[in-house]
């Protein structure tokens, strides 16, 4: 909306300063947060009084969880969505659509997530509805965003998979990459999702992953950076910085209430739909590859959980004592804080080696 204020500058020179995607992306930053920050008790307050006894805390989970976290409310997402929401409308350009293909999914995927909270809040279970219902869903959405980003770039190269540090291996996929990158959405919205279990483990790794996207974004939009970085230029994805300012802005502020002891959970509604927005950034960006290295620590969590069902059902033994793998260092005896700063760490570590990747040509 503010952007708008361009087509002022020809009269007054400080609205120029509005065509800067940094002075943007700042500002988006800034209006998130502060939102998020003044908004989030009111919120919070909402949720506790609709939900009355909170999250369902799983029983088979660490008993631990049962005393510490039962009643806390779950939803707060909402949080982060609408902070996402207020400044991606306030600060981005209305006619960029890659903003709205990638807010798109980030709502959809909050929206499936959301009804997946509520089924459980309302039932008292930490089961909400089906997998595969779910799964359909996620796919639908994602089928559809990756149709709509296959049309914006140029062919063959808007179909293509690229690889980082390879500056010259591109290998066209045509009507598959929409496929592949539904894949990498969903699998990157549900790898997040199963990161959401300690007080402050998802929300900081996908500020980090956020702000490491910002900068791809910035830098892939930008013909003159690109061209000296040698990496692949997608004209427009320059506008996506500003969304990935928003998430971390709203994180900051979601992070204020979900710092141990948690005031709120994020639920499926906020890691769902995040990430979801970070996969659907990495498609539009041409850094699918580079998610894997910089989203390192939620793939680690979803592969565990996968070694873990296929070892139990063809051995009938856990590879982990339990799992996602933060639950696997709980049991070992590693306190809540230890396990949550450590995977900070990882989550620092991986993003620096993924962003390494565009220099290394």
């Amino acid at each position: 909306m503010l952007f708008w204020l361009v087509d002022l500058s020809d009269k007054i020179n400080f609205f120029n300063v509005f065509r800067y995607i940094t002075f943007r992306t700042g500002g988006a930053m800034a209006t998130a947060g502060l939102f998020t920050f003044l908004f989030g008790s009111s919120i919070i307050d909402w949720l506790r009084l609709a939900q009355g006894k909170g999250q369902p805390i799983r029983e088979d989970g660490p008993q631990s969880h049962l005393i510490t976290k039962k009643g806390t409310p779950t939803m707060g997402g909402l949080m982060i969505l609408s902070g996402i929401v207020v400044a991606t409308v306030l600060w981005a350009d209305p006619s960029n659509r890659y903003v709205w293909i990638v807010l798109g999914v980030t709502l959809c995927f909050g929206l499936i997530g959301f009804y997946d909270d509520y089924l459980k809040v309302t039932r008292q279970t930490h089961h909400g509805f089906s997998a595969g219902t779910r799964i359909v869903a996620e796919a639908l959405v994602a089928l559809t965003a990756c149709y709509y980003l296959s049309q914006l770039g140029r062919p063959p190269f808007a179909t293509s998979l690229v690889f980082p540090v390879f500056k010259d291996l591109v290998i066209n996929l045509s009507w598959f990459f929409v496929i592949f990158g539904a894949f990498i959405i969903i699998g990157a919205g549900n790898a997040v999702n199963l990161t959401d279990g300690l007080d402050g483990l998802a929300i900081v790794p996908v500020m980090i992953a956020a702000g490491s996207f910002g900068m791809i974004s910035y830098l892939a939009g930008n013909l003159i950076f690109a061209d000296y970085l040698q990496i692949h230029y997608v004209a427009g994805t320059g506008e996506l910085a500003v969304l990935c300012g928003a998430v971390l802005g709203s994180g900051l502020g979601f992070l204020w209430y979900n710092a141990p002891p948690a005031s709120v959970f994020m639920g499926d509604t906020g890691s769902l739909a995040l990430g979801g927005m970070i996969g659907a950034i990495a498609v539009a960006t041409k850094h699918e590859v580079v998610l894997a290295i910089i989203g390192g620590l939620f793939v680690l969590e979803a592969v565990s959980v996968i070694v873990q069902v296929v070892s139990f059902k063809l051995t009938g033994k856990r590879v982990f004592k339990m799992a996602p793998i933060h639950h696997h260092f709980e049991q070992l005896g590693w306190t809540e804080p230890q396990i949550v700063i450590r995977f900070w760490i990882i989550s620092v570590i991986l993003a620096l080696a993924g962003l390494a990747t565009l220099k290394l040509r």
